[in-house]
């Protein structure tokens, strides 16, 4: 049996087989819980991820007057919320609404500093409703 600290890869497949074959002896209890906890986390912080790389877009694709990145702002967009929409299912389907406020206040941010505009240029609220933001239909752009 491999060790989780030693070769965590090997260590999984060994757990896998084990929970398979339904060896609960064999089985590292401490470590599956912290794992399989940590693979929660990590789709929620993709969302998160996912969420303000959105917003950030929706931002530039509003406020920005450029015109030469717009069809990467729209294809990045377009790709944010395929990936939302794959990870926010089940108990996480609720999570962007939820955590669309701080989503913005990093994107409202990160805009600001890719526009080299003020931050005040761009409204403190988020300005579309969560429903807008994750509907592959909606562009912001004036």
């Amino acid at each position: 049996m491999s060790n989780y600290d030693t070769d965590f890869y090997a260590w999984t497949q060994d757990q896998a087989a084990a929970l398979r074959a339904q060896e609960a002896k064999t089985l590292d209890w401490d470590h599956l819980a912290e794992e399989i906890e940590d693979v929660g986390n990590s789709v929620r912080f993709a969302i998160e991820s996912q969420l303000v790389r959105l917003l950030w877009h929706l931002l530039k694709l509003r406020y920005d007057p450029a015109t030469r990145p717009r069809r990467g702002w729209r294809v990045t967009v377009d790709t944010a919320r395929e990936e939302i929409a794959k990870r926010a299912r089940g108990g996480l389907q609720y999570y962007p609404a939820a955590y669309l406020p701080e989503a913005y206040r990093h994107a409202r941010r990160k805009a600001a500093l890719a526009t080299e505009r003020p931050l005040a240029d761009f409204p403190e609220a988020c300005p579309w409703s969560i429903a807008q933001v994750l509907d592959e239909d909606f562009w912001p752009e004036a």
